[in-house]
């Protein structure tokens, strides 16, 4: 692996577009067979960080969840403009909770 590590951004248009600004590479999908697909080629390719929206992490749990035990890349869900299912939230607090031994965030 390279010493170079890429950060990508998965979703719908209205919610990840900002992102683009930040330098992040934006991918636009909301059809689960291309996620699965683009996640899997993103992980092939340097992305030390992917970060989802909700609404499309839902649709692709089962690939996500191959990567949960991987050291890269981290895949972390974020809220979408619309259709928010709390996973993200709760995945935090269960991530905090991990590290420090309880959920600091209540």
């Amino acid at each position: 692996m390279s010493d170079f590590y890429k950060t990508a951004v998965i979703g719908d248009t209205a919610s990840v577009s900002g992102f683009a600004a930040l330098g992040l590479s934006v991918f636009r999908e909301t059809q689960p067979e291309r996620i699965s697909k683009l996640i899997n080629r993103l992980a092939a390719n340097n992305f030390a960080v992917i970060y989802i929206t909700e609404p499309a992490a839902a649709l692709v749990s089962d690939t996500i969840k191959k990567y949960r035990s991987s050291p890269l890349p981290s895949i972390v869900l974020i809220p979408a403009i619309e259709g928010n299912t709390g996973d993200g939230m709760r995945a935090l607090h269960e991530a905090v909770e991990k590290a420090v031994g309880s959920d600091i965030l209540n």
